[in-house]
């Protein structure tokens, strides 16, 4: 692969990395799920969780609380092309969420999750995200996501 489509794909992959965090963020989780290829899969092992295929992608992720507010942060992105049609990458992840949200500023608190890559998770102990991406008919999309969260808790709800 040239040097200028390995940009390119490193490029759009880190879209979907992007993507995948800000439509839940900005109220529009469903809508996730057309980051994925048709068959694509988002999984967490730990928490018993493999939903596969778009329309249950768009179900899984739409299903979640009106009332919650998050702001996830992606890091360290790094995106390896494996071919000119594949790449896989590996990122960090936080998450700060709360349910019951009615509006106004919520008083800060820790984050809800914490990761970064599987292969360091011993060492390092953070929450990992693994991605497979897949380049069908011209466009990059997600072929498989898997969430590593050594580092959870509930999603805490506000008081009024």
């Amino acid at each position: 692969m040239d040097r200028l489509r390995r940009l390119l794909a490193e490029h759009a992959c880190e879209r979907l990395i992007v993507g995948f965090v800000h439509r839940p963020d900005l109220g529009e989780p469903a809508s996730v799920a057309e980051l994925f290829t048709a068959d694509g899969s988002w999984e967490w092992p730990a928490g018993g969780r493999r939903v596969e295929g778009r329309e249950a992608l768009r179900q899984y992720f739409g299903s979640r609380p009106a009332d919650r507010l998050s702001r996830r942060l992606m890091s360290n992105v790094l995106v390896t092309p494996t071919s000119p049609d594949t790449a896989t990458a590996t990122s960090y992840f936080t998450t700060y969420r709360v349910d019951g949200y009615d509006g106004g500023m919520v008083p800060a608190g820790p984050p809800t999750q914490i990761g970064l890559p599987h292969s360091r998770l011993r060492s390092s102990g953070g929450t990992p995200i693994d991605d497979t991406f897949r380049r069908a008919e011209g466009t990059w999309l997600l072929a498989s996501r898997t969430l590593f969260l050594p580092f959870g808790g509930e999603t805490p709800r506000l008081t009024s």
